[in-house]
């Protein structure tokens, strides 16, 4: 899942692994074409494909694209002829079904802006056009039933309703799908509370119940997808700020400010996640000071971490924060003007850049200060 976190340099690690990438919007798709990774690896997801973006998957001839409702299917299908192209197409469909997660990445709920409703007379001849179209390649269905998760149960519910699909696809139609994308949303380790389950316990009672399946209404096992994105990059992450101004409320509260914020780490305030931290050019000092982590920007829910035990600390100590490898770069924004940051791979002692430090010319290149407003008053 591209979303989580991509980069030209990434593309070509996620290539040497021999993975696909995920995109949902053009400039994700641009980004993996410009590191010149496999279209046929592509897969184009989200729920509102412009045409422009459509026209440039056709052309670069990704391997998948993943419709979310019956518009966008007409709409794909009308480019499609125009450029006389033929897509494989995944149908993706909400199968209500509540997980425990928080409720903005939930999203296979009966009221979610994401996929096919349930709803018998809008599925069923969506997927009649798509086996009878002369440019669509209906292949399967999708689903993901939210993000950061820790039980495997709504996977295997999510399954039912996909079984249902299936088995009256065959019946209506004559026709088995070939792939079956079951998602994301492994839960990950950002708290020590935090029960991070391995793959296997996800996906050994997924391939369990699809292969019971299978053999008892004698189908084909379909391919199947996974799309893993935070549990993949996300506890390799660690973000780096510098200590700055030190407040301290007697009886109150201590503050700890630091140069960065929700600039870099959009989740806290949009998600309320939480996040644990070190000192870490004195990781191994006592810690007996208690201080609330403040970012700088103009916004009083600018708090990375409430009530963080550390060393008493100085200014210009390097304070980090882990499990930022997902959705932190991919969500950072230049909000009051403040640059993005730097991102360095580190392997064994070897570091190099993936992303360069932004500067406040490349900030604002493409502003334009219109001709009128250059006018003398008079």
């Amino acid at each position: 899942a591209a979303k989580a976190f991509l980069t030209t340099g990434f593309c070509k690690l996620l290539e040497r692994e021999g993975l696909g990438i995920d995109v949902v919007s053009g400039g994700e798709l641009y980004t993996a074409i410009r590191a010149n990774f496999d279209p046929e690896m592509i897969e184009f997801n989200g729920n509102n494909k412009t045409e422009e973006e459509i026209r440039a998957a056709l052309e670069y001839n990704i391997g998948r694209i993943i419709v979310d409702n019956p518009d966008e299917l007409k709409f794909l299908e009308s480019i499609c002829k125009e450029m006389n192209k033929k897509v494989k197409v995944i149908y993706r469909i909400t199968p209500n079904v509540e997980v425990i997660t928080h409720k903005y990445i939930q999203t296979a709920q009966k009221d979610s802006k994401f996929g096919f409703p349930l709803d018998e007379e809008i599925i069923y001849p969506a997927i009649k056009a798509g086996i009878d179209s002369d440019y669509i390649d209906f292949i399967g269905f999708h689903f993901h039933i939210g993000s950061q998760l820790f039980q495997n149960q709504a996977y295997l519910k999510a399954l039912d309703v996909v079984f249902l699909f299936m088995q009256e696809t065959r019946r209506r139609y004559k026709y088995d799908i070939t792939e079956l994308n079951v998602g994301g949303g492994f839960g990950i380790k950002y708290l020590k509370s935090d029960e991070k389950k391995p793959y296997r316990y996800f996906l050994e009672p997924i391939m369990k119940k699809i292969d019971e399946f299978c053999k008892e209404h004698s189908f084909t096992r379909p391919s199947i997808v996974i799309e893993p994105g935070r549990s993949i990059v996300g506890e390799a992450g660690v973000t780096l700020y510098k200590v700055g101004n030190i407040k301290e409320i007697p009886n109150v509260r201590n503050y700890i400010s630091i140069d960065g914020g929700m600039t870099d780490n959009l989740r806290v305030a949009l998600y309320q996640s939480k996040y644990e931290m070190i000192l870490a050019n004195r990781a191994t000092d006592k810690k007996d000071y208690t201080a609330s982590i403040c970012g700088k920007c103009c916004e009083s829910g600018d708090i990375l971490i409430t009530d963080a035990k550390m060393p008493k600390p100085k200014r210009g100590d390097i304070l980090a924060t882990f499990s930022t490898g997902a959705y932190g770069y991919s969500m950072s924004n230049n909000y009051n003007k403040n640059a993005t940051p730097a991102v360095v791979l580190c392997k064994e002692g070897q570091a190099d850049l993936l992303v360069k430090r932004q500067s406040y010319e490349k900030m604002i290149e493409n502003e334009i200060i219109p001709q009128r407003l250059l006018k003398s008053k008079n």
